[in-house]
């Protein structure tokens, strides 16, 4: 039961193209262009769309967490634009069922046989708004798509399109009619990042500038698909010395040495290399330094290591040294 000509055209296999220097000197211009149109959008928060865009194009997906109304779904859907990918967008509710997200088989009384109607998850870049906020069933049936890059009903595999990405958020598991995310389902998403309140000068800019949305509408493609995926390749050309590995292995090793949380897989250790890469290729160099692992450690690692995201008006302000910064602390990065 194929799917429609559309999702035959967006699912097809690429041929896996290396990245000349000169692809990297023109996607290098077009990353910072992007990036200059993202922090233009998304206020006094440049770091934090630095690591989001470092998670794209390490080919992993966003989980962000935050109150609501603090910007995660202009950030989301800001880089689809800006990205150039076909975008859609899941409002999770607690009645939502798998099939609302996945396409589900329909019975054709003219052609005599079920056929598969694709759900919104077959797109580029899929927005998982409120993730928490639907049952784990519906939670899970993500976990196939985001690790496989397909999607399995009635015993057939239909692939998802490439580039694919899920970038989610979640409301803070203080707030009413939230579910956890189990453990399996955010150790698939590649990087966990919050916003967090803008300052003043920030503050003020929104209150006198123009509306996020018509300023989002506004937006054209600075990339396009082909781009992506071969910036996607560009990145695991990023070259890391066997001392920065040696470091990378330490801090790993510090996380499984505890008695606190249980410490990083061996998939958690891949993904603190990927996202390093990422970011590296993001800053504009092609080899990993200790300074780019520090500055993705955070991002990879808390919500792997069980740390919760605690809004700061809940701790009254006080900021308390997270698990991956007192790793951080306690690993010299070299022996």
């Amino acid at each position: 039961m194929p799917l429609s000509s559309k999702h035959q055209l967006i699912s097809e296999t690429r041929p896996q193209t290396v990245p000349s220097a000169a692809d990297y000197s023109h996607n290098q211009q077009k990353i910072a262009q992007l990036m200059a149109q993202l922090n233009q959008i998304v206020l006094d928060k440049s770091q934090v769309v630095k690591l989001a865009l470092s998670g794209i194009l390490a080919g992993g997906h966003l989980l962000l967490q935050d109150l609501p109304g603090m910007g995660k779904t202009t950030l989301a859907q800001g880089l689809a634009q800006l990205l150039g990918l076909s975008f859609s967008r899941v409002q999770f509710t607690n009645d939502m069922l798998p099939a609302d997200i996945l396409g589900m088989s329909i019975y054709d009384q003219n052609k005599r046989q079920f056929e598969f109607r694709a759900g919104p998850i077959f797109t580029q870049l899929l927005l998982a708004d409120e993730i928490n906020r639907s049952s784990p069933k519906t939670q899970s049936a993500l976990l196939e798509a985001m690790e496989e890059r397909q999607v399995t009903q009635d015993g057939q595999s239909y692939p998802l399109p490439k580039p694919f990405f899920v970038i989610a958020t979640q409301n803070p598991l203080q707030q009413a009619g939230v579910y956890p995310l189990p453990e399996s389902q955010l150790d698939r998403f590649l990087l966990c990042l919050s916003l967090g309140y803008p300052s003043a000068a920030a503050e003020r800019a929104l209150l006198k500038g123009q509306d996020r949305r018509e300023l989002l509408n506004s937006l054209g493609a600075v990339l396009d698909t082909e781009a992506v995926l071969l910036a996607q390749q560009g990145v695991k050309q990023v070259y890391i010395a066997d001392v920065v590995l040696d470091y990378l292995q330490r801090l790993v090793a510090k996380t499984r040495a505890s008695q606190e949380y249980h410490g990083l897989s061996p998939r958690g250790l891949l993904s603190l290399q990927r996202a390093a890469q990422a970011y590296a290729y993001v800053s504009g160099h092609m080899e990993v330094t200790p300074e780019d692992i520090q500055a993705v450690f955070a991002a990879v690692t808390d919500h792997r290591l069980g740390q919760r995201f605690v809004p700061a008006h809940v701790t009254g302000g006080q900021a308390t040294p997270t698990i991956s910064q007192r790793i951080l602390a306690e690993v010299a990065v070299i022996v």
